[in-house]
This record gives C-alpha cells, structure tokens and sequence, in this order.
C-alpha cells in the first residue's frame, strides 16, 4: 500500500485497516512457523505497511491538538 492511499483513507477507515492488517500479520507468523511461507519477505512488507498506517495516525492526532 502507498502512502498516498493511506493518507486519502480516513481516521476511522486507518484504524480499522491497522486491526485487520495486524491480524494478518499474526496469521502470516503462524504459517510461517508451522511451514515455511513460499515468499517470506509478505512479513517485512506487511509490517512496514503498518508502521505507515500508524505513522499517519499519529501526524493526524498530532495535528487535531495544535
């Protein structure tokens, strides 16, 4: 996912879309745990787009207090 289509969703929209993402994210670990995934670089990908998601989150939260 791209910044610029994270920064076009809204708040209630990110914050749903980091829930479902993080669920994601766990099943991806379990696979991969119990066998190997066939691209194992889905994991750093999808924490990646996470952190972004969160990223935004916080500059919008940041800037509704000023």
């Amino acid at each position: 996912m791209k910044n610029s289509e994270i920064i076009e969703m809204t708040t209630a929209e990110l914050r749903e879309r980091v829930e479902t993402e993080k669920a994601a994210l766990n099943k991806l670990k379990m696979n991969h745990t119990v066998t190997p995934l066939e691209n194992p670089m889905q994991i750093p990908v999808a924490r990646k787009t996470i952190a972004r998601m969160m990223t935004e989150l916080r500059k919008r939260e940041l800037t509704e207090k000023k």
